[in-house]
């Protein structure tokens, strides 16, 4: 038989060497959309964890920006209704409180991003193996 098996005929008119090559022929190309869908997913996943791995660095820089300028400000300003010593440690715990509102929106980013494996390429994987094993038991029929 030289026609090659396609979808929606009768499978048990041609030869084995014809439905192996045909098999073979399908799973090389789910292999490629499989590695095509992982490489999209990755990505994905990639700008996900950048972001957030920003947002930290952000935290980061913004903590210390405001503790070299805004400081010397409000602690100025403070220090005509209290003791220098009380304004100090009031900035000191906002700009705790602004630092951990911000590491905590990163930190959240992140888990979003995780796990870093492509998730849903591992599951079109598992069910492109059942269907070729489908096909293989419906070919030895």
């Amino acid at each position: 038989m030289s026609a090659t098996p396609g979808e929606g005929e009768d499978l048990r008119r041609h030869s084995t060497g014809d439905l192996v090559k045909e098999l073979s022929d399908q799973t090389t190309i789910l292999v490629r959309q499989e590695i095509e869908l992982a490489k999209a997913e990755l990505t994905q996943k990639g700008k996900i964890l950048g972001a957030g791995a920003g947002m930290l660095g952000g935290a980061a820089l913004v903590a210390l920006l405001m503790l070299g300028v805004l400081s010397a400000l409000i602690l100025s300003l403070l220090d005509k209704a209290m003791d220098f010593s009380l304004a100090a440690l009031i900035v000191t715990i906002v700009y705790a409180a602004i630092a951990a509102v911000l590491a905590l929106a990163g930190r959240e980013r992140i888990k979003q991003g995780m796990p870093p494996a492509p998730e849903e390429t591992v599951e079109t994987v598992k069910e492109d193996v059942q269907w070729a094993k489908s096909q293989a038991r419906s070919a030895r029929k």
